[in-house]
């Protein structure tokens, strides 16, 4: 995955591995900083929100937590999971 000056990303790859973020690009705009698991893909955006996309089962869904997720600074992974760092 790269990050783009205009801050868009470009995922390639494997898409069972998270190489293909078709489904959530629509949201990938202002992207800060992206982590990765074994399969999943996480990606910080300027708002302080976090989109996933990958396999579900290596931390690619977070909707059950998704109301959670705001105000994100940092993003930890591990093979199959992330941690995010809020700001509060």
């Amino acid at each position: 995955a790269a990050i783009l000056a205009d801050g868009s990303l470009v995922t390639w790859g494997d898409p069972d591995s998270g190489g293909d973020s078709s489904e959530v690009q629509d949201q990938l705009k202002g992207v800060q900083q992206i982590q990765a698991t074994d399969k999943a893909f996480a990606a910080i955006l300027a708002d302080g929100s976090l989109v996933t996309w990958g396999d579900p089962d290596s931390g690619g869904d977070s909707s059950e937590v998704q109301d959670q997720l705001k105000g994100v600074q940092q993003i930890q992974a591990t093979d199959k999971a992330f941690a995010a760092i809020l700001a509060d």
